[in-house]
C-alpha cells in the first residue's frame, strides 16, 4: 500500500480522502473495505520515513483546510525503484494490478512494459516448474504440487493477456507500447 500511495502522489500532491477514492476506483468492490484511516496511517508512516511531506491546502472552496501530502526526493526515488523492480514469483494479482494503475496514473512507467516484464518472469518460472515436474512422478505429492504451481502460473499468464488488451486499448494513439 505504501508504494501505491507514493506512486499516486507522484502525479500530484493529494489528501488522504482523495487517495482513498482513487484506490477504491482502481480496486472496485475489493477496495470498498479500505477506510480513510488506513490511508492516513500509511501517509503518517511515509511522512515519518521522510518519503512524503505534509502541507496545508490553500484556501479551499468549502470546508476546512485539509492536510495535503507531497513526495519528497526520497519518495520519488523509492517509487521509481518500485516501478523498475520485478514483481517476483509470488506476486499478488491485486498488488500487480495496483502497480499498473499507479504506473498509468503517475506516468512513471508504461503499464504495457510492466505487463511484458511480468510475462517474462512468469514464463521463466513456468519453465522451471515444468522442468522440475519432469523429474517427479505425476502421481507423487511433489508432482501434484508442481502441477499446481504450473497451473497457477498459466492462469496468471492468461490474466496478463487480458491486462495487455485493456491497457493497449487505453494507450494514447500514436504511441508505441507493449511488445516490440
Amino acid at each position: 500500500m505504501q508504494d501505491v500511495a507514493l506512486a499516486l502522489l507522484a502525479k500530484e500532491p493529494s489528501h488522504g480522502y482523495d487517495l482513498r477514492r482513487r484506490l477504491v476506483a482502481a480496486l472496485g468492490p475489493l477496495g470498498e473495505t479500505l477506510n480513510a484511516g488506513q490511508v492516513y496511517v500509511t501517509l503518517t508512516r511515509l511522512e515519518k520515513a521522510g518519503l512524503v511531506v505534509q502541507e496545508r491546502e490553500d484556501a479551499p472552496v468549502r470546508g476546512p483546510r485539509r492536510k495535503v501530502y507531497a513526495l519528497t526526493a526520497a519518495g520519488q526515488e523509492r517509487v521509481a525503484a518500485w516501478m523498475a523492480e520485478g514483481a517476483g514469483a509470488r506476486a499478488d494479482v491485486t498488488e500487480f494490478h495496483l502497480k499498473l494503475v499507479a504506473a498509468a496514473e503517475s506516468g512513471l512507467a508504461d503499464p504495457l512494459a510492466l505487463v511484458d516484464a511480468r510475462r517474462r518472469e512468469l514464463i521463466r518460472s513456468l519453465a522451471e516448474a515444468q522442468h522440475a515436474a519432469l523429474a517427479h512422478d505425476t502421481n507423487s505429492e511433489a508432482g501434484l504440487l508442481l502441477e499446481g504451481i504450473a497451473l497457477r502460473l498459466q492462469a496468471d499468464l492468461r490474466w496478463l493477456e487480458a491486462c495487455e488488451r485493456t491497457w493497449s486499448a487505453r494507450a494514447p494513439r500514436g504511441k508505441g507500447g507493449g511488445k516490440g
